[in-house]
């Protein structure tokens, strides 16, 4: 408990929304096609990784401690924390899935050019023990704050490694605008479908919803934005926003290395404050439409909107 800090600031670096608000314009600054990579890969490995939760379900243990009935005698004192109520399924574990796989498309790029420009083995290696780090990290830290048990944060590691390979190599640079609305489509349509298919069934895909309010020892920590509709919602409007930013400016600003720096500095802080800005969580469909419009304008914010403002003083400072 002396490391709880530690391990909640882990918990938070590994959220996926982080691909999307940290990671990204980091990235995309020091590499447009990698920085694309990043959501592209965070929007389709989340999105698949609610997917998996649908179908697989899967307990979270500070609910599960209560429901398994199997310390009725003497239970156990649960300790909670405010990234602890996730409301979703629990298998598999999408922070090790999302940071699996985001984390190989940032370190696999890196690993590749700096060997080819040192030829150095062990330069690259060290790049591949970071990566193994970062993921015990991360799923460490789930299993602290009682959000997944370990095979399900070595089930989410797993399937984020084959999702990160197999996804970077068909990143969707320079594609047309209709790619993306057709994807951001596909993404929301197939998940919308499976869960009325899941329904017909008999499923009862709000049951996990139910219980993380019952056994969530506060119920401000129980939060709209960790809802299943929500990640789907996030990766559908980053798919779009993703296209449109290609779609207004191909081939993005070119600045020079002093600019992009400003752009990183801009673009987190602009992030930064539309990601707090409060959104009304009722009536629900409310609320999912503003999150999909905020995940919309984050690509354009980074890689249309931020760079233009920014080249547009740095040409008027030339002349």
């Amino acid at each position: 408990m002396g490391y709880a800090k530690q391990w909640l600031f882990v918990t938070y670096m590994g959220d996926p929304k982080a691909a999307f608000l940290i990671y990204f314009p980091i990235i995309y600054y020091l590499s447009k096609r990698t920085g694309i990579a990043v959501v592209w890969v965070a929007a389709i490995s989340e999105w698949l990784n609610l997917v998996l939760k649908w179908i697989l379900f899967g307990e979270r243990p500070y609910w599960w401690v209560g429901e398994s009935h199997l310390f009725v005698k003497n239970p156990p004192r649960v300790q909670q924390f405010p990234s602890t109520c996730e409301t979703g399924p629990g298998s598999p574990s999408g922070h090790a899935m999302v940071t699996s796989a985001v984390w190989w498309v940032m370190l696999s790029a890196a690993a590749s050019f700096l060997h080819s420009r040192t030829r150095s083995r062990l330069l690259t290696a060290v790049l591949y023990q970071l990566y193994v780090l970062i993921l015990v990290a991360v799923g460490l830290s789930r299993v602290f704050i009682l959000a997944h048990f370990p095979h399900q944060v070595i089930a989410g590691s797993l399937t984020g490694f084959m999702l990160g390979v197999a996804l970077n190599r068909t990143v969707p640079e320079q594609r047309h605008l209709r790619f993306f609305v057709y994807s951001c489509l596909g993404l929301l349509l197939g998940a919308l479908l499976l869960h009325f298919g899941l329904e017909q069934l008999g499923v009862d895909l709000s049951w996990s919803i139910s219980l993380a309010k019952r056994w969530c020892s506060q119920s401000d920590w129980i939060r709209m934005d960790s809802t299943p509709f929500s990640s789907l919602t996030r990766d559908c409007g980053a798919m779009l926003g993703l296209g449109l930013a290609q779609f207004w400016k191909p081939g993005g600003w070119p600045l020079p290395w002093a600019p992009r720096a400003l752009c990183l500095a801009l673009s987190s802080m602009a992030l930064y404050h539309i990601n707090r800005v409060p959104l009304p969580v009722s009536p629900p469909f409310l609320f999912y439409s503003l999150y999909f419009i905020r995940f919309t304008l984050m690509p354009q914010v980074v890689m249309v909107f931020v760079p233009g403002f920014v080249h547009l003083l740095t040409t008027k400072k030339k002349d």
